[in-house]
């Protein structure tokens, strides 16, 4: 007998501990029942990066929804909500989100988080680190040095091509310069292969420079030209009645609320030192 309330205490213990140790969230919420799924349509950042692994196994556990992820660079992601392929977005090319809602294809768009873009280049680099893209752009382009871009009209590739027209440089002008039509990871990957520059978001080069899948030290950071914001859209069933607009409209509540925020702005600081996003929905 006192073996088994040894046991029966030793499990309560356990169960305590592990408690204490899941991300807390609101009195008295725990797992509910399966009520269908959704398909979100997202950024190739936000699922390297890991944020989606930490956030959506908290979200299915609270609200019931499951989550299936396209990960594709923005343009092909808002194509996907066009195409009535998915009941939200969660993008970062804000002209574009803008102009999606515009047309009719996404009820409103909210502001979800931020972090920002960076160059990065090869160990040995030509060009000392600085906080200023356009010179470090021009650099590139007057020495011809090795660029690879991602070319997939994603988020970042949409910000690369507006910093080249802001330094006014014609990227295809110089033979160094590669566009490959991949996601980040991939195309942080090959640049390092090449001993290349590339622009990236910072969470995707952290979590790939933490592995050792990269050695690629940052060239040019902390410019406020390289922010880089986040937005959720649902996707508006007047236009699509086929979609989940329910389970859509409960994810876009869910990511703007405070617990959630409070969630996004801790991932990444036990295994990095510090946030990998910033929540800054309003």
């Amino acid at each position: 007998m006192k073996k088994t309330h040894l046991f029966i205490a030793v499990l309560l213990f356990l169960a305590a501990d592990l408690a204490t140790a899941l991300p807390s969230r609101e009195a008295g919420q725990g797992a509910v029942p399966v009520r269908g799924r959704i398909t979100l349509s997202t950024t190739t950042s936000t699922y390297d990066s890991g944020l989606l692994s930490f956030l959506l196994p908290v979200f299915t556990r609270e609200t019931g929804w499951e989550v299936d992820v396209i990960s594709v660079g923005t343009g092909a992601a808002l194509r996907l909500g066009r195409d009535g392929e998915a009941d939200v977005l969660l993008v970062h090319a804000r002209a574009e989100e803008d102009l999606f809602v515009e047309e009719g294809y996404g009820i409103r768009r909210y502001d979800v988080m931020y972090n920002d873009f960076l160059l990065v280049g090869p160990n040995q680099t030509t060009i000392t680190p600085n906080e200023d893209i356009m010179f470090s752009f021009r650099e590139i382009a007057s020495r011809n040095l090795s660029f690879v871009s991602r070319g997939d009209n994603s988020g970042t590739h949409i910000m690369e091509n507006n910093l080249w027209a802001a330094a006014g440089l014609e990227p295809g002008a110089f033979s160094s310069y590669v566009s490959v039509g991949q996601g980040m990871g991939a195309t942080l990957q090959m640049a390092d292969e090449l001993r290349a520059y590339t622009l990236t978001d910072r969470a995707t080069w952290l979590t790939l420079s933490r592995d050792n899948r990269i050695n690629l030290p940052a060239v040019t950071e902390n410019s406020p030209e390289l922010l880089n914001y986040y937005g959720i859209i649902a996707v508006n069933p007047s236009v699509h009645p086929h979609v989940n607009a329910e389970g859509a409209a409960n994810f876009v509540e869910w990511m703007l609320s405070e617990a959630t925020q409070n969630l996004i702005g801790l991932y990444g600081l036990e295994e990095f030192g510090g946030a990998l996003f910033t929540p800054n929905a309003r």
